[in-house]
């Protein structure tokens, strides 16, 4: 816990206003939905927010547990529009202060409650429980744990949506693979502890673990544009950004937004969301 709690500070607490320079007015910090390719980002996030509480079919007085809360976005999405009594937590203070912030200013603190917790600490149990972006932290020796967890936090007949970016599955090898430069240089500069899961893993590490697995969408695609969209709105913002954050980091931050549109398009990187 005290690791993933250094991992998340070293991405997520650079500051509220550095990622609200490229982030949408909603703070989402993970993959948008386009109905249409042409569509804004502000758009494309509610979609996603919504999507993701369909698919959870989400229904009044429901108790809702989102993984990796972020800036607040789908706790107070949920709430508003679906009546939810949701929980949110992470491990990042900054986005923890800003999360309370707009929940105050919602009016929802009688319907979303928030903590800096690790998810191994929880306890309790949820009709409902979303992860959203945050799978990719966890790191590949620690999924069975985090999938019997969440198993023993959901109700019996409850609904799990875990959103996540993977990797193609490896062939078998003699020799181990070598990480890619890209690869090497996004686990240093960028996200410090995470790893890759492929999908087939991520729904028998599922299966195992006693969930039954309802659906798979890829959304590769939409990460691509996503990422493009960041992209173009920090560079456009770049003088802003380097008062914030310095050079050095904000052309960490281009080169890691325009690698990863790259990866989306060309199918290095995937992204699937499995209810």
């Amino acid at each position: 816990a005290a690791d993933n709690q250094s991992f998340v500070s070293f991405h997520y607490d650079l500051s509220n206003e550095f990622y609200a320079l490229f982030l949408d007015s909603e703070m989402v910090y993970s993959c948008a939905y386009f109905k249409s390719w042409d569509g804004d980002l502000a758009a494309a996030q509610f979609d996603k927010l919504d999507m993701i509480c369909r698919k959870l079919r989400l229904q009044p007085g429901d108790r809702l547990l989102d993984i990796g809360c972020g800036w607040g976005g789908l706790v107070c999405h949920a709430a508003k529009n679906y009546g939810v009594a949701a929980h949110g937590i992470t491990l990042s203070k900054e986005q923890l202060v800003f999360a309370r912030a707009k929940v105050e200013l919602l009016g929802l603190e009688e319907r979303v409650s928030l903590e800096l917790r690790d998810y191994s600490q929880l306890t309790g149990t949820y009709d409902k429980i979303a992860s959203v972006g945050m799978y990719e932290h966890i790191g590949l020796a620690n999924i069975p744990a985090y999938m019997t967890k969440v198993r023993s936090l959901l109700t019996e007949d409850g609904l799990f949506l875990n959103h996540a970016i993977s990797r193609r599955a490896k062939k078998p090898r003699l020799i181990p693979e070598r990480l890619r430069p890209e690869q090497r240089a996004l686990a240093k500069y960028i996200f410090p502890g995470g790893a890759l899961d492929d999908i087939g893993h991520t729904v028998s590490a599922m299966e195992r673990a006693g969930f039954e697995v309802h659906d798979v969408e890829g959304w590769r695609m939409h990460y691509a544009r996503t990422c493009h969209i960041w992209h173009d709105r920090l560079t456009a913002r770049r003088d802003e950004a380097i008062g914030m954050v310095g050079e050095e980091k904000y052309r960490i931050y281009i080169a890691y937004l325009a690698g990863c549109s790259l990866a989306f398009s060309r199918g290095t990187a995937r992204l699937f969301q499995t209810l």
